[in-house]
């Protein structure tokens, strides 16, 4: 036998104890997986017909005592709300946003001003919120808009130092749902004990003349929308020969530069708009 035949067989002996080895390593490794299975599911119990009968039977939205309790979204009243601050012309006057109405709809005044703790217990809008800010040293006035709040300081106090407990007091009670202002029945005879706590100065009256009417509609669509911006609201007090009467409230009612800005403008724009002889000037307190 030639060497070259010998190498020939030598390789095939080769090739067919591999293929062979191959072979019995793939049979283990099917047994192997096999053998895993089985084990693997052979490790669960079955589950008996006493065991079944014991078993729960779980409906939709049941809760067992052995299942962990899901907390679902909070249906209590509070709510999520972002209050906005704004300062204003006056230093000592900060303006609150709680993007909601402050007063409710169909209020019968567009504005409430309290001056002192009694006002706030007092009918016929008492106000728990005004009540719990005017006890905070320093605070001296709280006004509500339609849809604002303005606090007013001393100006010997830092805001710094108050603003922190204005602005958790305001946001606990705009997030509550609870409501800033109460209507109470009023006695007959008492007097308002907040400010603006009547009908609407600016509203229409079918007693007045041409010339206050056109004054009142002239502060109602010009004046009032920016004294509001500003954290205040303005009172009609009357025309008297050829004198416009008005009452600043809010932020601009203790504020000397802001009643010499809004004294010249209104009375420019009074002057241009309504004629009358005498031209109106305008007296403001």
């Amino acid at each position: 036998m030639s060497v070259q035949q010998v190498s020939w067989s030598f390789l095939r002996r080769t090739v067919q104890r591999s293929q062979s080895l191959t072979a019995t390593i793939d049979a283990a490794r099917f047994v192997t997986t096999r053998r895993s299975i089985h084990y693997a599911r052979s490790s669960v119990s079955a589950i008996t017909p006493s065991q079944k009968r014991r078993r729960p039977t779980l409906h939709l939205n049941h809760q067992t005592s052995g299942l962990p309790k899901i907390n679902g979204p909070s249906t209590g009243n509070k709510r999520s709300i972002f209050i906005q601050t704004e300062s204003t012309p006056n230093p000592d006057a900060l303006k609150f946003l709680p993007n909601n109405r402050v007063l409710p709809e169909n209020f019968s005044t567009p504005f409430l001003e309290y001056l002192s703790p009694r006002s706030t217990l007092a009918p016929p809008h008492p106000s728990p919120l005004a009540a719990k800010l005017l006890n905070i040293e320093g605070i001296s006035s709280v006004f509500y808009g339609p849809d604002f709040i303005t606090v007013t300081k001393s100006s010997d106090v830092n805001w710094a130092h108050v603003k922190p407990e204005v602005f958790s007091l305001i946001t606990e009670v705009v997030t509550s749902g609870e409501p800033i202002v109460n209507t109470v029945e009023h006695t007959s005879g008492a007097q308002d004990a907040q400010e603006g706590g009547g009908e609407d100065t600016l509203g229409y009256n079918e007693e007045d003349d041409e010339v206050v009417g056109m004054i009142k509609e002239l502060l109602e669509t010009r004046i009032r929308p920016a004294i509001q911006e500003d954290g205040g609201d303005i009172e009609f007090r009357g025309f008297e020969n050829g004198i416009v009467l008005l009452k600043l409230r809010g932020a601009c009612r203790t504020c000397d530069s802001s009643t010499v800005t809004l004294k010249n403008g209104i009375e420019s724009m009074l002057m241009h708009y309504v004629s009358s002889t005498p031209f109106p000037t305008l007296g403001v307190f």
